[in-house]
Order: C-alpha cells, then sequence, then structure tokens
C-alpha cells in the first residue's frame, strides 16, 4: 500500500520565519555566554566544510556547514564557500567575545586554508593552529599474492 502524503497549505510556518526562529534561538544561546578564549574546530572533506566554535570546555556554542549557507553540490567544497563560512559563524558568535582562539583542522578538503585566512583576518587572535587529522598507522591488511 505504501504511505501516504500529507499536503499542508498554509498551517505550516514558512521558511523564512523558520529561519528567523533559528537567530533568536542562537541569540538567546549566545546571550549568556561570556569568553575569552575559545576553540574553533574545521571539518574540510571533498564534499563539504564545517565549521563548530566551542568554549574552552569544548561547549559548542555554534556550528555552521557551506550546505547550511545555501550552497549546493561541488560548490560546497570551495574555498570560497568556506570563507563565507567562516565569516558567518564570526557574525554569530560577535556577542560571545573571544579574544584569543585555538584553531584545529581535520580533513584534506579544498576549504581549509581559506577557513584559517578568514578567522585570522576578521576574527579574534589565532593563538595556534593544529591539524587532527586522523593517519592510519599501518592500515588494512594487503591483498594476496597473485597466482600466475
Amino acid at each position: 500500500m505504501g504511505k501516504k502524503r500529507v499536503a499542508y497549505k498554509g498551517s505550516r510556518a514558512s521558511s523564512a520565519s523558520q529561519e528567523q526562529l533559528y537567530q533568536d534561538f542562537t541569540q538567546k544561546h549566545l546571550a549568556g555566554k561570556k569568553s575569552e578564549k575559545g576553540r574553533f574546530y574545521i571539518q574540510s572533506t571533498y564534499n563539504n566544510t564545517i565549521i563548530s566554535v566551542t568554549d574552552q570546555h569544548g561547549n559548542v556554542l555554534a556550528r555552521l556547514s557551506a550546505g547550511a549557507l545555501g550552497f549546493r553540490g561541488p560548490k560546497r567544497a570551495t574555498p570560497f564557500a568556506a570563507s563565507q563560512v567562516t565569516k558567518a559563524l564570526i557574525e554569530k558568535i560577535a556577542s560571545v567575545g573571544f579574544k584569543e582562539v585555538e584553531v584545529y583542522v581535520k580533513g584534506i578538503g579544498a576549504g581549509r586554508e581559506a577557513a584559517i585566512r578568514s578567522i585570522a583576518n576578521g576574527g579574534p587572535n589565532v593563538v595556534f593552529i593544529k591539524d587532527i587529522t586522523p593517519v592510519p598507522h599501518n592500515g588494512p591488511r594487503p591483498r594476496r599474492p597473485r597466482r600466475v
């Protein structure tokens, strides 16, 4: 039989009002948070760039990805998208008042350099940058030798 689709007419909130509700929620969430030191976690893959901002204890204050900003398809992994994500995050957490940040970079995508540059140019003082990309120590078991 399958599932039936339900069509909503006008009773659902539009995406613009949902976006406004999300903005109001993030501003209320960040209102009481004041810190001088923070951390930026940049995860850059071949498909997307995701950036999270935490305080010194690791509590996530805000996060954003290139896909959430409206970039679709291969444009999400570009350096331009990564810089736009960084600028939007810096604006979002401006009320926290970070003076110094630590940057942790993970992944091998094209957006890692651009995201670091955007943080250094438009945001707080970067104390250090650390690459936390996982590297295999030995890898999987090799294939068996071919018998001819």
